[in-house]
């Protein structure tokens, strides 16, 4: 069924001899469902869910139960802003391939409909790095702030919220926020008492009783559009905010960017970026404080790895010598592909040439010109795969 119809449903219910209360209930909750959004699809239970997902029921119920074994794998990223010698890790949890089909359903089929804050420049359909910061370009002044471990402050209680007012019923929503999260250690949690529950909360349903709460694993398909509708109301207060001082405000994911091409001054920036810190504060953000950053005239204006300087954003000096370089050994007789490789530390060879034609890819989206030239320079190199 594409699109909710109570008569159809009701109808097909009679044919099917359901009893008719439990038929009128399921309409009054398809009816509130499609009363608060008519392009998400109607969940009644974890069954039907599972029916709809194409995903085994007890395998939903054991992850919403939170039993062993975990259904993620994870793995540890270095973080691209660290070097070698102090480096700091990202850890990436990847679901099992049952538990990745229904989150994959859930993002394709619910999330993807629900529409972000118009300030979200990640993660929805057609977003790009370059559309993200064409807003700040030429700006005057340019403030830059970095929320710490985004996915993992949004809790299940907030994945919960944005399922309720999506239309869900209570129940169907908590078990959506239970799908979508992951229990993290004690170790990697900043406040305790915030994550720590009481179990009796749930005692309704006492399998369901769980002393932590859950939060948004960075890997899982249904996190970043998830952790974009939790925090919507978050970016309203801080356009708010922007549209008080005269600025212009964007989110990148945990990247923050509020600017302006009036006049302005150090003094106002230090009263947003506190004003900002409160509200991220507000809704259980923590603020990264050595990525907060202003950049007053005349200083270079740099924005998710882009000048924005110009009316419009281009490739830092430092990215293009670097691509210059990555050719220059491809090409070379006494380097190449394999070699080159192995002396950045790639263990696949594969991968390396994928990660060299991302960076041609990338720098032709932001300057076409650049970036086909080394594409190509790139038809040159002889890989022997």
């Amino acid at each position: 069924m594409t699109h909710w119809s109570p008569q159809r449903y009701r109808s097909l219910g009679q044919r099917r001899g359901i009893d008719p209360s439990v038929l009128e209930n399921a309409v009054r909750t398809g009816n509130i469902t499609c009363a608060a959004n008519p392009h998400v699809p109607t969940l009644f239970s974890l069954k039907h869910l599972a029916y709809r997902s194409g995903v085994d029921y007890s395998l939903l119920r054991a992850i919403v139960e939170r039993r062993d074994p975990e259904p993620y794998r994870t793995f540890k990223v270095r973080k691209r802003s660290s070097s070698p010698q102090h480096a700091r890790y990202r850890v990436i949890a990847v679901p099992s391939p049952a538990l990745m089909r229904v989150q994959k359903w859930i993002a394709q089929r619910i999330l993807a409909v629900a529409p972000a804050h118009s300030a979200s420049t990640a993660y929805g359909k057609n977003c790009n790095i370059s559309d993200a910061v064409l807003p700040h370009c030429s700006s005057r002044w340019l403030i830059k702030l970095d929320v710490r471990s985004f996915f993992e402050s949004i809790s299940e209680s907030a994945a919960y919220g944005v399922f309720r007012k999506l239309g869900y019923q209570p129940l169907i929503s908590f078990e959506l926020a239970r799908i979508c999260t992951r229990v993290y250690s004690k170790t990697r949690l900043r406040s305790y008492k915030y994550w720590d529950v009481e179990p009796a909360r749930w005692s309704a349903i006492p399998s369901y009783q769980y002393f932590r709460k859950g939060s948004l694993p960075q890997g899982a398909p249904t996190s970043p559009m998830l952790a974009n509708l939790a925090v919507r109301q978050f970016d309203a207060n801080i356009t708010a905010i922007a549209e008080k001082y005269g600025l212009i405000y964007t989110r990148y994911a945990d990247d923050l960017a509020l600017s302006t091409s009036g006049e302005f001054s150090r003094q106002k920036c230090h009263s947003v970026i506190q004003k900002v810190y409160g509200e991220m504060r507000a809704f259980g953000l923590s603020p990264n404080a050595t990525k907060t950053a202003i950049s007053p005239p005349g200083a270079r204006k740099l924005l998710l790895g882009l000048l924005v300087d110009t009316d419009r954003p281009k490739l830092t000096r430092e990215f293009r010598a670097k691509l210059r370089q990555h050719v220059f050994f491809l090409q070379s007789p006494k380097a190449g592909p394999v070699k080159h490789a192995r002396h950045l530390g790639f263990q696949s060879l594969i991968g390396f040439r994928h990660h060299i034609h991302g960076l041609v890819n990338y720098a032709y989206e932001i300057e076409p010109a650049f970036g086909e030239r080394y594409k190509e320079a790139l038809k040159a190199v002889e890989w022997p795969l």
